[in-house]
């Protein structure tokens, strides 16, 4: 454990700074109570010296009428082990300036000198009542002033005029308080869901938590109190943990700091915190958005109650409700349950109130939700027709569909109707390429299919199945595998028959295996169309599975999905197709574009390669979305370059690309024959590229320097290591380490060697070299780049152009694993 630092001579005192300190730093090593005790012997501790230190410097500085008052986190008794002082010396104006300037000091300086951060301040009352009346902020802190030393009458005074300003002027200052909370939600993001978040400014996070005491303090509106308090607990149990794990005022929970942090709090490992955060952080945001709507409710009705009064005479009549669907209606903005309604008697009024409110993009009433599961009788199993018909509306109603899913799931419906689903909730994903948790990443993959459901003709099967792809992620084991049995039970207790359930089955089990195919694999060899078609089985599933595929991409983020993706995936649909439809898969040349012919012929003729640089508009390409949006996908530049046949072409490539730091996005490499009267054989390389930092190389350079590393000449190896030992590259979290397999029986034309790494400067010459050591030729590559994870596959053959034997694939494999591992 990492204590806080707190240089300064140890006293037996514990008024004077050196006896604070050491006692402080007693406190934070006790390990026995940890948590609300911690924290509030920490605030008590802090109490007792400022009280000491302030009665010693008001009778030195010779001030009366003054009050020490903690304000803020301070002022909560919530002092964390990096947390701020939130400190305001309240005084009655008699003293003049100098004479509190001299008291402020007294008080000030001690604590700058322990290296305590302070946040300070000097007020009468009615200058502190001015200051909040104009600053949101400033009034938020005051809320929680609590009294320190000095004149309690004047502390407890200001707070209680403090209390009288913020509910007199709530109904202003609140629509302020709820527009601060979105615009940082907007900035930091939602806590619940982030792999790094920012445990105090993250929607669902201690601010928005304190957001919520506000909001009660006003007597407007009230949070819902089942578990919002244990949830702050936990979040302010984590963020000590943070603070003495780094030995610094953070609150982002960043990732190398996980496992520390975990340890320190007792728990398993990193992934149990991140639950534990996720869940505290998703009963913040869910009591923030039903006290929030309370909010608008009570001030929309406050505003229109004297205009109402006056067309109807004086008389106020009850809120509208318009019918939404059976036992269903709209009311005051809300979808409530009609008053007619019957949930103990009516199984399926919990999802057809959900349909309805996603399709009509309104939120669930609390009260209505609360009452479903309270009351509401479970499904029989399987569900009727009708419950199925809601769950497929729920899914297919788009973005709303996330917000009453959250409703539903915060009261326990959910987990009530899919019981499956209680494995995955809130399950982290300890992955830089996953946006989402587990759960919300589900949610969301329906709802993107929701916007593909015109491309399939059973739109309902595409989004149960996008719903329950990933739900063997709650299992160990290989979660395609997992999860093909339990979406097979789930879809039969949802009530599909039996021939949709097979084709639910095998869309979980195989929704990777367009996107792996497609990006690992020589899509002109038969034996990869053929696995594609032997493992769907129909033209019917392949098309729900190349919809789930981009579904499921587009809501992993940005890097998991791009239109050369989309174009790749949409190539082997359509060859997979052709093989469904009985045409023949014979093996065919892979098109060659005009420009890739011209390179080809040049480097036949000038025996030396030949490059060409295409860069993008604005170095992005647009694309469509599946929603429809138009949006930006970094690119870079394509970089096509055309090679006489001969060794050492791809660790020279990689080589080169790397030392003018050129990142490899992806990349592929496959030889061509030339047509008559040239003949001969070409390597041709099309990767995608883009600069670390700065502007891209000249291809005259690239060029130059190719030629030189293909003749010897270029010493790659000592160029990147010495640059490595000039600039280390700063190592964070510790990454997994490589891993190499051989992909059985993925090619009858050459043996597939898969490679998954770390992302790293050089890596791919690294591979290259490494296969050439082992004496094998590259037949073709296909290189992709999924956030800091390298994902590539290589066929390769011996030097006559066959397919290796298994024993020499698994030692070839072996001894790149090893290179691979060794530092680069």
């Amino acid at each position: 454990m990492t204590s806080v630092d707190v240089s300064t001579e140890s006293s037996d005192d514990d008024s004077e700074p050196g006896g604070y300190a050491a006692a402080r730093l007693r406190l934070l090593n006790e390990k026995a109570q940890p948590g609300p005790p911690r924290r509030a012997a920490l605030a008590e501790l802090t109490d007792e010296w400022l009280a000491r230190m302030f009665a010693g410097a008001a009778e030195a500085a010779g001030v009366s009428g003054a009050a020490l008052v903690a304000v803020g986190g301070y002022g909560r008794g919530e002092l964390s082990p990096r947390s701020d002082l939130d400190l305001l010396l309240l005084h009655d104006g008699r003293a003049d300036a100098a004479t509190l300037a001299s008291l402020a000091d007294r008080l000030w300086y001690p604590v700058w000198d322990l290296g305590l951060a302070l946040d300070h301040s000097v007020r009468t009352p009615a200058q502190a009542r001015k200051t909040a009346g104009e600053d949101l902020k400033v009034q938020l802190g005051l809320l929680d002033a609590r009294h320190v030393a000095g004149d309690l009458a004047m502390t407890a005074a200001l707070r209680s005029a403090v209390l009288a300003d913020w509910r007199n002027l709530a109904p202003k200052r609140l629509p302020e308080l709820d527009e601060l909370c979105r615009e940082r939600a907007e900035r930091q993001g939602e806590l619940q869901y982030l792999l790094e978040g920012d445990l105090k400014e993250a929607r669902g996070g201690l601010r928005d938590a304190t957001a919520l005491r506000a909001v009660a303090a006003s007597w407007l509106a009230d949070a819902p109190r089942e578990g919002l308090g244990e949830a702050r607990r936990t979040l302010l149990d984590v963020r000590d943990a943070l603070h003495l794990c780094t030995g610094r005022a953070t609150d982002r929970l960043a990732l190398q700091e996980q496992d520390a942090v975990a340890d320190q709090l007792g728990l398993l490992d990193a992934d149990v915190m991140l639950r534990q955060v996720s869940e505290s952080a998703r009963v913040i945001s869910y009591a923030g958005d039903v006290t929030w709507r309370e909010v608008g409710r009570v001030l929309r009705a406050r505003s229109a109650r004297p205009r109402l009064r006056g067309l109807l005479g004086g008389r106020s009549g009850p809120p509208g409700r318009t019918p939404l669907a059976e036992g269903v209606v709209e009311q005051d903005g809300e979808v409530v349950l009609a008053l007619a309604a019957r949930p103990e008697k009516d199984p399926v009024l919990a999802l057809r109130a959900a349909a309805a409110a996603a399709q009509s993009a309104l939120p669930v009433s609390r009260h209505a939700v609360r009452r479903l599961a309270s009351v509401a009788q479970p499904l029989p199993s399987p569900w009727p027709a009708e419950a199925r018909e809601q769950l497929v509306t729920l899914l297919g109603a788009g973005e709303p569909t996330v917000p009453v899913w959250e409703a539903l799931e915060a009261e326990g419906l959910i987990t009530g109707l899919l019981p499956d689903w209680e494995r995955v909730r809130c399950r982290p994903q300890r992955n830089a390429v996953h946006t989402w948790t587990v759960d919300r990443h589900l949610v969301e993959t329906a709802v993107r299919a929701s916007y593909l459901t015109r491309r399939v003709g059973r739109p309902d099967l595409l989004l149960v199945a996008a719903l329950l792809h990933d739900i063997g992620k709650g299992w160990p084991g290989d979660h395609s595998v997992a999860g093909e049995t339990i979406a097979r039970d789930m879809a039969t207790r949802i009530g599909f028959p039996a021939d949709d359930v097979a084709v639910i089955a095998t869309l979980v089990r195989h929704h990777l295996l367009l996107i792996e195919t497609a990006t690992r694999r020589d899509l002109d060899d038969p034996a990869t169309v053929r696995a594609v078609a032997e493992a769907v089985g129909s033209i019917g599933t392949l098309e729900l599975l190349h919809a789930l595929t981009e579904a499921d991409a587009l809501a992993t983020g940005p890097a998991a999905w791009s239109s050369w993706r989309g174009t790749l995936v949409a190539d082997l649909v359509k060859r997979a197709s052709a093989v469904l439809a009985g045409e023949p898969v014979d093996p065919e040349p892979a098109a060659t574009t005009a420009e890739q012919e011209r390179l080809a012929v040049e480097a036949h003729r000038t025996g030396g390669p030949v490059l060409a640089l295409r860069a993008r508009a604005d170095s992005a390409e647009s694309f469509e979305a599946a929603d429809g949006s138009a949006e930006q996908e970094p690119l870079g530049v394509e970089l096509l370059i055309a090679v006489p046949d001969q060794p050492h072409v791809l660790p020279a490539t990689a080589g080169v690309l790397a030392l003018h730091r050129l990142t490899v996005r992806a990349a592929e490499l496959r030889a061509v024959e030339l047509p008559e009267p040239f003949g001969g054989s070409v390597l041709l390389l099309d990767w995608r590229v883009a600069a670390e930092y700065g502007s891209l190389p000249q291809a005259a350079r690239l060029r130059a320097d190719l030629v030189r590393a293909l003749e010897g000449s270029l010493d790659i190896e000592g160029r990147l290591a010495e640059r490595e030992a000039a600039y280390p590259r700063r190592r964070g979290v510790q990454a997994p380490p490589p891993r190499v397999t051989v992909a059985p029986s993925a090619s009858h034309h050459a043996t597939v060697i898969e490679v998954r790494a770390q992302d790293a400067p050089g890596l791919l010459h690294r591979i290259g070299r490494a296969l050439e050591a082992a004496g094998v030729r590259v037949r073709s590559s296909h290189v992709s780049t999924l956030g800091a994870n390298a994902v590539d596959a290589f066929y390769v053959t011996d030097a006559e152009g066959v397919p290796l034997s298994p024993e020499r694939a698994a030692e070839v494999a072996r001894g790149l694993e090893s290179a691979l591992g060794e530092p680069g």
